[in-house]
């Protein structure tokens, strides 16, 4: 049976190396101008640092650019990219097949892994991008369990799954979503949008706050709620997915540390025995509950729901 890597999204190079010593075994990391929702600007000095520090301890970093890119963007992905390679980055993140004839054209190394957040639902197209060079499909986070094994079973690629942290909702490139819902007087307001702090989309209906954010890639606009899958596991790693991701965004470096330190442990438990893992996990779950923000209550995504569009 295959040990899944845990991949974690930190917010700084200081706390990419707290997280080393969490038990994490891989990093997203990259600069916003190239990738999204990312928890921290990592420039291309704190790139070089982060592989070291990384690599020192037998530990892998990637390189988010998975922005769609405007005609003005091209011509400063290929000097990106090959500064990138010089500095043996692990892996690119991409969504745009301008990534993969970049590297095509340019004969780069580097390997590739294809994240387009919501359209990764089947074996069909991630096998389509492996056969075009990338190694690693991200999936899609609105899948059940019985699809992404399925699409494990089938798959040419690796396959990597997000097992904890917020999702995405909804993405614009326009920073206009809040001026929109206020002229129209929808029922919903902005919190703190003139304040320049974290803002939420009130849904009084449903009683529901959605974390809100724009930047240099536009609005977007989370889930309620975090998905935490620490006690289910096990399923997954014996269909020997490839990575599990908890993705930081939107939360404080202490609360990120101790998520992967606890995923870690639930982790190397199951790898050494089943029975260990089931008699741990719901001591894990609490673990989480114990930190977890008032405001964002804990759930299993679509794992074992269907998806409603």
């Amino acid at each position: 049976m295959k040990k899944p890597e845990l991949l974690v999204t930190p917010k700084s190079v200081n706390h990419l190396n707290e997280l080393i010593s969490a038990g994490a075994d891989a990093f997203l990391i990259g600069e916003k101008q190239f990738g999204l929702r990312l928890p921290g600007e990592f420039k291309l000095t704190d790139i070089e640092k982060s592989v070291q520090l990384a690599h020192a301890s037998n530990k892998k970093v990637y390189v988010s650019m998975n922005a769609l890119f405007h005609n003005e963007k091209i011509d400063a992905l290929l000097p990106y990219m090959k500064n990138l390679e010089k500095m043996n980055v692990d892996g690119i993140v991409f969504g745009d097949p301008a990534i993969v004839q970049i590297k095509k054209e340019s004969q780069l190394s580097i390997p590739l892994h294809w994240n387009t957040e919501t359209t990764a639902t089947n074996w069909f197209t991630a096998n389509y991008w492996g056969r075009r060079g990338a190694n690693r499909a991200v999936l899609a986070r609105e899948l059940s369990l019985e699809e992404v094994v399925e699409i494990k079973e089938n798959a040419e690629v690796a396959i990597e799954v997000q097992i904890h942290g917020m999702t995405c909702m909804f993405q614009s490139k326009r920073a206009l979503l809040g001026n929109y819902f206020l002229y129209q007087d929808k029922a919903m307001e902005i919190e703190n949008r003139s304040s320049g702090q974290p803002m939420f989309l009130h849904d009084k209906e449903r009683n529901n706050k959605y974390p809100i954010f724009e930047d240099v890639n536009g609005t977007h606009i989370f889930s309620p709620n975090d998905m935490c899958l620490i006690d289910e596991l096990g399923e997954m790693i014996e269909a020997e997915i490839d990575s599990f991701k908890i993705d930081g965004i939107l939360q404080e470096e202490s609360y990120i540390t101790t998520v992967t330190a606890l995923y870690r442990q639930a982790i190397d438990a199951y790898m050494e025995s089943p029975d260990l893992y089931e008699e741990l996990k719901d001591q894990l779950v609490a673990s989480i509950e114990n930190i977890q923000p008032d405001l964002r209550p804990l759930d299993t995504g679509f794992f074992f729901k269907e998806t409603v569009y």
